[in-house]
This record gives structure tokens, C-alpha cells and sequence, in this order.
């Protein structure tokens, strides 16, 4: 009992400072409305908000632009993406994503501009093109080789198809590794998985090495934890092995895959006694979530059948008489391209885009009233672009929308290389499946409130690195 009583007073300063800390960031942002937490919103421990306590990680998801009316306020977001000196990337978030080594998403100054420079020659208009002859040929290679003569296919969760397409294109146009659906599973080299399951299992477990540590996943308690350390170990030594091949290589033959290009790039800036990348630096810099958006984009095609007819006739009229369009008629796929942005809009990847104020600023938004509102931000402030908020009305969007109002790849410099690599691989991939399929849902089922219910079930969601569909069975019937 006198133990409590002696620590009791420190608590209670404790408390008293934290509380006086508290007040004094709130002065900071003259006591701006808004929702007030203990714990920050970026903290993974409350999925859920809970007045008072936490923001909940999964809160912008779920609220979308509410949070903006219930405070009277619009959202904004042109000056901090514009101002990348005065709204900086707060590293410490990224850090966890900087596991296979450091890469332009993790870095920053003078760093940030040393990896872009050898990185974004890499993601070149050779490229795309790679992006969409792989991706037309991994479509063909499942109807033919995988479907065969199946006039209806079952899926039982469409992340489950749209994350191994994903997967195979990025093995050749991103690592220069062509997978084939009905790969022999031959191993060599003293490897104890294939390329094609370890790069498999990393995708789709790559949180746990965001939420666990090091020594956890070496003592591996379960079997998914124990899988995803075989995969990520032997996916990191294919990356190595392919780097000091080529390397080693005399003739260097042309390919325009990013990791070829980008080991080019490389040795480029070597020659030129620049400041080349680390072979870590060099494997850190892939990333890729153009699955999800397609599960997303199959799921609301299957509830929208309307609309999904809409896009056939659209995508007929294109691939005439059967013939697959090379990559230069891609343009051509203009409602394609729409349906796959417009779900980017509606699920956009990752949900908050954080940013910190490099100096004091001030930001100027409108009320519900149109009046002029400020809004002060103190140095060290850390902010986010919310995401979801900021794509709510899809008003916004007609005519000559402003291009900061859509964010699924973030703005202004800081902005996603690989942005013309995902839009390829999505029109691609979604024109060629509703060309030759139809998608629905498993229950058809016609009354209002199992409508609601099924659309509902199907659209769940969590986020963990992006955003994900949690299970969305589909059911795709050749026209």
C-alpha cells in the first residue's frame, strides 16, 4: 500500500505536465475545431476511434469527408503538396517501410533527390509498354492455360486472382523474372522457394514486418510467421543474386524492365562520379498496389451491372473482331481508364498522407458559408492529407477539375513514379478480363435490402499498408 502511495505523486505529475503539453499545442493551433485524442492518429493500437482517447487509424476510411461537416470546413490540400520545403515527409513514419533498404519513399532533401534522379528514368515509356504486352499475355495465358473451358468461374475472394496477376506482371516488367501461371516449381541455387512463391507470400503478409519485430519473426511462433521469414529472406537473395548478375555480365542485353533499367541507371551515375545507389537502396525502391484497386474495381462493376455493360460495349467497340490493341491504342480505352481512376477515387490506396510544417505557416480554407477561414500551423506541426475527404464529391471532378483534388498517387514532386505503370496494368488487365467475362456477385439476390447487404459485405474493408478488400467472392461467366 506504500509503495502506491509513493508512485501515486508522480503519476499525478506526470499527468499535470502531459495535460499542461496539451494545452499548449491546442493555444498553438488557436484552438482550431477538431476532434482531441491522447494518442495520435497514426498510432496502430485503436482501429476504432474512441472519444477523448484515439482518432482510430481506420476513422478516415470510414468517415470520409464527415469529420469536414461536422467541423464546417472544407478540405485542402494544393499549398502542401506544392510546398515540399515547407510541408516535409515526417521520415519516422516511413521507416517501417524501409525494411529491404531505403528508397525514394523513405527519403528526404538531398537524399530524396539522389534516389529520384536514378530512379525515375527507369519508369520510361519502354516500360509501360512491357507493362501492357505482359500484362495482355499473363490475361491470355489464364484463359487459356488456367479457365480453359470453364464458362463460369468462381472466386472465392477476388484478391485471390487479382494480386497473383499483379504479382507476374511486376516479376518481368519490374524484376525482369517472367511467371508463368503453370510454372514447374523448380528450384536452383539452393533455394527452398520460387520466386514466384516467395514474392507471392511477401505481398500478401508484408504487414507483419511492419508490425512485428525483428527478433519475433526469427523465433516465428506461428506457421505464417515462420512462411512469411522463409519468403522474405529468399525473396531478398533473388533480388541480390539478379543485382550481381548483372553486374558480372559482359554484354549487357537491352531490356527495359525497372530493376534492369534502374541497375542502368545505376552504373550510369557511377561513371559520371555521381552518388550511386547501395544494392539495399537498390532492392527498397519496389512497391506496388495496383491489385487492390482492380479487386475493388471487379467488385463495384459486379454490384453495378449497368455500368459494367456500359464499359463492355466501350471496350468492344476497341478490341474489334478480337484483336488485342498494342500499347500505342491505349489511349483509345479513355472509359477503361475512367472506370479504374473512379475507383481510385472511391478507394484510394492509402488513406492518410502524412506531412509535417517545416515552418510556421498559415493555410486559408472556406466554411460551409464560403467565408474565408485560416488556419494556423505551428513549425514541427505534423498534418495529413486526408484522402477519402478530399475525394468524396465526385462533382469535383467534372469538367476542368482541379488536378490537387485527386491524390491516389499524392501531388506535386513528391508524387508516385510509377503512376503510368499502375494506370497501364489496370486498363490493360480490366479491359481485356470484362472483354472476354462478366463479374457479378455469388448471391444475385433482387430485394432492395439484400442489395444493401451484399454491397456492403462485399465493399468491407481494412487498412494495414493500403487499403484492402477483406473478402469478396466473385463470379465471373465468359460472354
Amino acid at each position: 500500500m506504500q509503495a502506491y502511495l509513493f508512485i501515486l505523486p508522480f503519476i499525478g505529475l506526470y499527468l499535470f505536465r502531459w495535460y499542461l503539453e496539451f494545452r499548449k499545442a491546442v493555444r498553438s493551433i488557436r484552438d482550431f475545431p477538431g476532434f482531441r485524442s491522447i494518442f495520435d492518429p497514426a498510432n496502430h493500437l485503436f482501429s476504432k476511434r474512441i472519444r477523448g482517447i484515439a482518432y482510430g487509424n481506420s476513422m478516415s476510411w470510414l468517415t470520409k469527408h464527415q469529420d469536414f461537416v461536422d467541423c464546417g470546413l472544407d478540405i485542402y490540400s494544393a499549398e502542401v503538396t506544392s510546398s515540399r520545403m515547407r510541408f516535409q515527409k515526417p521520415l519516422w513514419h516511413y521507416k517501417v517501410i524501409s525494411f529491404f533498404g531505403s528508397n525514394i519513399v523513405v527519403t528526404e532533401g538531398d537524399e530524396w533527390k539522389r534516389h529520384r534522379k536514378i530512379a525515375a528514368p527507369a519508369f520510361s515509356e519502354r516500360n509501360n509498354r512491357l507493362v501492357w504486352d505482359e500484362s495482355m499475355r499473363t490475361m491470355l495465358d489464364l484463359f487459356e492455360n488456367i479457365w480453359g473451358e470453364q464458362q463460369e468461374i468462381n472466386i472465392d475472394h477476388i484478391v485471390d486472382l487479382t494480386v497473383p496477376i499483379a504479382l507476374f506482371i511486376i516479376g518481368v516488367a519490374g524484376f525482369g523474372r517472367r511467371i508463368a501461371w503453370s510454372e514447374d516449381g523448380k528450384l536452383s541455387g539452393g533455394h527452398i522457394v520460387t520466386f514466384k512463391d516467395a514474392l507471392h507470400t511477401v505481398s500478401n503478409d508484408l504487414v507483419l514486418k511492419v508490425v512485428l519485430p525483428n527478433w519475433v519473426l526469427n523465433w516465428g511462433p506461428t506457421k505464417r510467421v515462420r512462411n512469411f521469414k522463409v519468403a522474405y529472406d529468399e525473396l531478398e537473395r533473388y533480388m541480390i543474386e539478379m543485382i550481381q548478375a548483372r553486374k558480372k555480365s559482359e554484354k549487357k542485353e537491352e531490356r527495359y524492365d525497372l530493376f534492369s533499367s534502374l541497375l542502368d541507371a545505376n552504373e550510369d551515375e557511377l561513371d559520371g562520379q555521381g552518388s550511386k545507389l547501395s544494392d539495399s537502396e537498390l532492392i527498397g525502391t519496389f512497391c506496388a498496389t495496383t491489385a487492390h484497386t482492380l479487386a475493388y474495381t471487379f467488385i463495384m462493376l459486379a454490384l453495378y451491372q449497368d455500368e459494367q455493360e456500359i464499359l463492355y460495349q466501350h471496350v468492344k467497340s476497341v478490341f474489334r473482331d478480337g484483336r488485342i490493341p498494342a500499347y500505342e491504342e491505349m489511349g483509345q480505352l479513355s472509359y477503361s481508364l475512367a472506370v479504374f481512376l473512379e475507383t481510385l477515387r472511391m478507394f484510394p490506396p492509402v488513406c492518410n498522407i502524412p506531412k509535417y510544417a517545416a515552418e510556421d505557416a498559415t493555410l486559408v480554407t472556406r466554411n460551409t458559408a464560403g467565408e474565408p477561414v485560416q488556419v494556423v500551423i505551428p513549425q514541427g506541426a505534423q498534418i495529413t492529407i486526408h484522402t477519402p475527404g478530399l475525394h468524396y464529391n465526385p462533382r469535383r471532378f467534372l469538367g476542368d477539375w482541379p488536378r490537387d483534388a485527386f491524390l491516389p498517387f499524392s501531388g506535386g514532386a513528391r508524387s508516385c513514379l510509377g503512376r503510368k505503370f499502375s494506370e497501364t496494368e489496370g486498363v490493360a488487365i480490366l479491359s481485356l478480363l470484362i472483354s472476354a467475362t462478366g463479374s457479378t456477385s455469388r448471391r444475385n439476390r433482387s430485394s432492395l435490402r439484400d442489395v444493401r447487404e451484399r454491397k456492403a459485405r462485399l465493399l468491407k474493408s481494412k487498412s494495414a499498408i493500403t487499403l484492402y478488400p477483406v473478402r469478396a467472392p466473385l463470379v465471373f461467366t465468359r460472354r
